[in-house]
């Protein structure tokens, strides 16, 4: 069977109704006629009824196959600006997630896992060895999404995944907190006594040096991720050396959990970026965040005058993070186009 030709139908905007003008039936809209590719019997396409409207406070929004619109102020319906938009693959996801398939940096059992998890819990999870790795597979479509870590609250910022994000072309459409509970984990029968060493990610250990100093293990192994460390010391049945890892690492690899929240400060909190290779566009009904990437011209008082448009208008900011050029300096003053970036995700609850 030959391909259908694609049918466009233009959208019209509701008119404002006078709260006196009688009202009267909405006209027919006509007849559509759609040929196929292969110069088949044409087909008559003949809506029984017209989309239905909804008017409440003045304000119009029109429901067109079960999914709302952006409401339309009556007295804006010609304005351009509040027509409605265009529909994106973000739209017609499950906020769940069934169907996604989500990348995250590390082995199964690993924090990043749990956050992809908290993102879009019908996801299925793809673990990448590295964070370059996780860029790639949404760029090259292998996955929809990518749950990367941005921030720490205890080891501050991932400075390479900023980094990463101004090599690919991605885009952030959302963020998700996610609290981090550290727990020493060993093979069954191995006690905390007999443990000389721990393994962990660098950051982990970090978190976690005077509890375990406390505990009279002195070194300390760092390695790729957490649930690496727990999958390292299962598969070479370690006796004298624990890992730093998730109570979920424990489970997967058959260890046993020795000491639980284990971190130097239990408000341990890792902010993660959720990344799409299609932007989201912001809405009305709740808040958004935005990320911008620029640079700057050499000079005395340039880092003020960025700011000040931001602060002659309100906008409040969250965090400012700066990073060296590596190659070519980007001047703002050369092009529009050296905005890199103009990201929008909604504020995590």
């Amino acid at each position: 069977m030959a391909p259908a030709a694609c049918l466009r139908l233009p959208f019209l905007p509701a008119r404002a109704r006078s709260a006196n003008a009688p009202t009267s039936s909405p006209t027919r809209p006509p007849s559509v006629k759609c040929s196929a590719a292969n110069g088949d019997n044409p087909i008559s396409i003949s809506p029984t009824s017209p989309p239905r409207a909804t008017v409440a406070d003045g304000v119009e929004s029109l429901e067109v196959n079960e999914l709302r619109r952006p409401p339309v102020p009556v007295s804006s319906a010609r304005d351009p600006h509040w027509l409605p938009r265009p529909l994106t693959s973000a739209d017609l996801i499950a906020a769940s997630g069934k169907g996604l398939k989500v990348a995250y940096q590390g082995c199964p059992g690993a924090y990043s896992e749990a956050a992809a998890k908290k993102a879009y819990p019908d996801c299925e999870t793809v673990p990448c060895e590295h964070f370059d790795t996780a860029f790639q597979a949404v760029q090259n479509w292998v996955v929809d999404r990518a749950v990367l870590p941005l921030e720490n609250s205890l080891g501050g910022s991932i400075h390479r995944n900023y980094d990463l994000l101004l090599r690919h072309n991605l885009h952030i459409v959302g963020e998700v907190r996610l609290a981090v509970r550290h727990c020493l984990l060993a093979n069954p029968g191995v006690k905390i006594e007999d443990l000389k060493s721990a393994m962990s990610h660098p950051q982990a250990l970090a978190q976690c040096e005077h509890t375990l100093t406390k505990l009279g293990i002195e070194h300390r192994e760092a390695v790729d991720d957490t649930a690496g460390a727990a999958k390292f010391v299962a598969e070479q049945m370690l006796q004298d050396t624990g890992a730093i890892a998730s109570s979920l690492a424990a489970k997967l690899y058959g260890l046993d959990v020795l000491a639980e929240n284990i971190q130097d400060d239990k408000d341990n909190v890792t902010r993660f970026m959720m990344l799409a290779r299609e932007p989201i566009i912001p809405r009305t009904d709740k808040p958004f965040k935005t990320s911008i990437v620029f640079s700057l011209e050499e000079g005395p008082g340039q880092l003020f005058k960025a700011l000040a448009v931001f602060a002659l208008r309100e906008i409040n900011l969250t965090k400012i993070e700066s990073r060296p050029h590596k190659e070519r300096p980007l001047r703002v003053s050369d092009d529009c186009s050296s905005l890199l970036k103009l990201d929008t995700k909604p504020v995590a609850s």
